[in-house]
């Protein structure tokens, strides 16, 4: 019978794997080599580029941005004048990618959820409609789209003096859409504000009714409570920012009159074919990756929800969704990268955005490849920011021992 080990013995750690430990250095240390040849090689290239220019008497480096641009900008986020520098010029087609790509991926998202749904739906005429947009949509190309849209919004609408109104004080017409705004300026940094924080309650909130329900098994609920905290965080920041304001908490309201439309805040129909036009394209997508996140739960999970008495919403809220998100993430990533990237076709329809910017900056000072190197820096940074909080709220949301 062999011998017990001694408790001091036995209760030591194991000792230290030293081939293990050498093993990661090792890799690392490749790691870091292969970098920095690639750096190098990097380097290298544009040296090489840049020497060959010079030679052949091109003008190289980016000493161009702090010179004026001379060109006008039609919108953007920031203020803009001709006579400012072309770094400034470069920042406004920046703002206006990011502002159409972000309003664009939260439409989709919602349009392309709802379309997968749909097409599991029991309701035949649903699931047919649903089915017939996601094949015709995705199977025609971006760019046709992006110019129907703007044919569509640019033609076809009537003209500023008969613009179409949809809801009161919304006026849509070849001119774009007008609609109103707080008259203080105030109100839209308050309202941020409070945006903000209804944001960081419901976060809150969200984490509290998963610790309950990890710890009790009670649900609280979660949709009403979010959408009540983020609706009354900007209605009590525009509250304030009204009360601090000069003009209350009047609204500048759009009027029509024999001509033009005026007061209010408008957006350009070359932004809203834009924006229509990556949000459609992408739901189709979307919809897909949703259907097959569905599809891939299992079909005991389902009779187990149904055997617990929850109906066909909470199945879905529950036991569904939960379980799809694993599958859905990270395609829905790849979707989100590509309607950051094909944002770049907005120039076919003369939206200011950062390539348009860059040909136009491009043309007027004949820098080819730093303007190139700058779209392709914006478009590397916007992906890689992207995917990396993509990959987070992945992480966050994968369901733990699950195979």
């Amino acid at each position: 019978m062999p011998a017990k080990p001694h408790p001091l013995i036995a209760s030591r750690p194991p000792p230290p794997d030293n081939r293990r430990t050498a093993y990661i250095w090792r890799n690392r240390a490749l790691q870091l080599v292969v970098l920095a040849i690639i750096g190098l090689l990097v380097w290298y290239l544009i040296g090489n580029t840049l020497a060959n220019m010079r030679a052949r008497g091109a003008h190289a480096g980016f000493d161009f941005l702090l010179d004026p641009a001379g060109f006008e900008i039609s919108e953007g986020l920031f203020g803009y004048e001709s006579g400012q520098p072309f770094w400034r010029a470069f920042l406004v087609g920046l703002g206006n990618t990011v502002r159409v790509a972000l309003s664009s991926i939260v439409v989709c998202t919602v349009l392309g959820t709802l379309l997968g749904i749909g097409r599991l739906s029991r309701n035949f005429l649903l699931r047919s409609l649903c089915t017939a947009y996601v094949e015709l949509v995705r199977n025609v190309p971006i760019l046709l789209q992006l110019l129907m849209w703007y044919f569509v919004l640019s033609d076809m609408l009537p003209t500023s003096d008969e613009a179409l109104s949809p809801l009161p004080g919304l006026f849509l017409s070849k001119s774009g859409l007008v609609f109103p705004v707080p008259a203080s300026p105030l109100s839209w940094i308050y309202a941020g504000a409070g945006l903000l924080l209804g944001v960081t309650a419901s976060f809150l909130h969200l984490r509290r009714a998963s610790r309950v329900l990890s710890d009790s098994g009670r649900q609280l609920p979660r949709v009403w409570p979010v959408v009540l905290m983020v609706c009354g965080g900007i209605a009590l920041g525009y509250a304030l920012g009204g009360l601090i304001g000069d003009t209350g908490w009047a609204f500048d309201l759009p009027e029509k009159s024999e001509i033009n439309i005026s007061g209010g805040a408008a957006v350009t129909p070359e932004f809203l074919a834009v924006f229509l036009g990556l949000s459609t394209y992408t739901a189709a997508f979307v919809a897909e990756v949703v259907r097959a996140g569905v599809q891939s739960v299992q079909h005991g999970q389902l009779e187990a929800a149904r055997a617990l008495g929850l109906g066909r919403v909470q199945q879905l809220r529950l036991v569904i969704l939960p379980q799809a998100m694993r599958v859905i993430l990270p395609s829905l990533t790849n979707q989100y990268l590509n309607l950051t990237k094909n944002s770049s076709l907005a120039v076919a329809v003369g939206y200011p955005d950062l390539v348009s910017i860059a040909n136009t900056s491009l043309n007027q000072t004949g820098r080819a490849f730093e303007c190139v190197a700058i779209i392709m820096a914006v478009y590397v940074s916007l992906s890689i920011l992207t995917a990396l909080f993509m990959h987070r709220f992945n992480r966050r949301a994968d369901l733990k021992g699950l195979a």
